[in-house]
């Protein structure tokens, strides 16, 4: 998969492509220059023109200079360069021959660079800028030939009408360009990042379906071991009963064959659940069924307040039922474990523009900033060793996501942390117990 590009390397691309296209625009000044001044014969002040030309080299330079000693190529230090290229124009414009010199629509480049590289804002001012400049040009016109200052000729009366018409043209274009390239650009950055968004989703797919793969494959090889030391502990238990041997004896040989029998269905439900995850087909599920199912192991955690109004207890989702179940589950698990004694989880539904959201809140710790960012990796976590391993929030979003849903958290440390679930929703009449609100709010 293609790596991001950084926004250092942006700005580089950035600075290459703008001084590159400056000199190439000074060039092309240069030949005009000797072009119009010796073959066509008409006489331009050479000695503004060169100092021009030479000051937007001198700063052409002084751009590349800032970027090799490690400055960095800003949004406003972009948008200076074109409105100083844009003053330059106008300037070069005004001492050859303003709105009659044909390289006038140049203006429309500038305004189009403003679109690739700089935000909205900015785009506009540059057009609003570059209109002015043209305009201003038609306020004191510089004749490079004294016979074309006649206003008696009909000609010329004629083009200025027609070079006043050309005017309102560029400005024309120049909003048509900065309107249409511009929601372009949005269009073409939401697209980005939908396909970003896409491709994390197909990640997280992939690594689900592999940790389903690795779960299986555990409890395949464990299988045969743990079968050996259960029959090993029952042969165990029965010869210390023959042999007269003391209670706590066979209370050791039988704990034994207990938490072998634990471990074998504790890999069999991993398994099984990491493999419904990946292959469970949606179904109607009643609001009321899932809290109820996702909370009915969690009583001996602690105690979980619900604030679930009736309406919202017979809305329906359609969802993998046993996966959304322990999704739910793993995130109210998680605040319980955090919660302080005494204290309460609180679990707030609500339906918003046909979404069901739920908020499970806790009184924790919380979390700090770059937790918080790296809260939902895969195997990432702030337990002790053995109390988890990093997956309840990473396989909760995948299972959410992949249902049509999402799971974001919101924490401050030292103030607790919210997870909100959301998952699209309709009113249906699925439900017929919801649950119950307790006088006091508790489960």
């Amino acid at each position: 998969m293609r790596q991001p590009v950084s926004d250092r390397e942006v700005h580089r691309i950035q600075l290459q492509f703008l001084t590159a296209l400056r000199w190439a625009a000074l060039a092309v000044q240069v030949v005009a220059i000797g072009v119009v001044d010796r073959w066509i014969g008409i006489p331009l002040p050479l000695l503004p023109l060169g100092g021009l030309t030479a000051f937007a080299a001198l700063t052409n330079l002084g751009l590349l200079l800032h970027h090799r000693r490690g400055g960095v190529l800003t949004e406003q230090l972009l948008a200076a360069v074109l409105v100083l290229d844009v003053l330059l124009l106008t300037a070069v414009l005004y001492i050859t021959g303003g709105p009659f010199n044909p390289f006038s629509f140049l203006y429309l480049v500038h305004i189009a660079l403003a679109t690739v590289l700089l935000g909205t804002r900015w785009t506009w001012a540059i057009a609003a800028l570059s209109s002015l400049c043209s305009a201003l040009l038609f306020i004191q016109l510089v004749w490079l030939n004294p016979d074309w200052q006649d206003d008696s000729n009909p000609h010329v009366h004629h083009m200025k009408l027609h070079l006043y018409g050309m005017w309102v043209a560029c400005v024309v274009a120049a909003v048509f360009i900065v309107y249409f390239m511009t929601r372009i650009g949005n269009s073409l950055a939401q697209r980005d990042v939908e396909l970003r968004a896409a491709r994390e989703q197909v990640l997280r797919t992939e690594r689900l379906a592999s940790l389903a793969t690795l779960a299986a494959g555990a409890a395949h090889e464990l299988a045969t071991p743990l079968s050996t030391i259960a029959v090993v502990a029952t042969e165990l238990q029965a010869l210390l009963a023959e042999q007269g041997a003391d209670a706590e004896a066979l209370d050791d040989a039988r704990l034994v064959r207990t938490e072998v029998q634990r471990c074998r269905e504790i890999l069999a439900s991993m398994a099984a659940d990491l493999g419904q995850s990946t292959g469970e087909p949606p179904a109607p599920l009643a609001v009321n069924t899932l809290l109820a199912d996702a909370l009915a192991p969690l009583k001996r955690l602690g105690e979980v307040a619900l604030e679930v109004p009736p309406e919202v207890a017979q809305a329906v989702v359609r969802v993998p039922e046993r996966a959304t179940v322990q999704a739910l589950r793993g995130v109210v698990k998680n605040a319980l474990q955090v919660q302080p004694l005494g204290q309460p989880v609180v679990l707030r539904a609500a339906l918003v523009d046909q979404q069901l959201q739920l908020e499970v809140r806790d009184g924790g710790p919380g979390m700090a900033p770059h937790v918080l960012a790296r809260a939902g990796e895969p195997f990432f976590t702030t337990k002790e060793p053995g109390d988890g391993m990093g997956l309840g929030l990473y396989l909760a979003r995948a299972v959410l996501e992949s249902a049509g849903g999402a799971l974001r958290l919101r924490s401050t440390h030292g103030q607790g942390t919210t997870a909100v679930i959301s998952l699209p929703a309709t009113i249906g009449h699925i439900a017929q117990n919801p649950p119950a609100n307790h006088a006091d709010g508790r489960e």
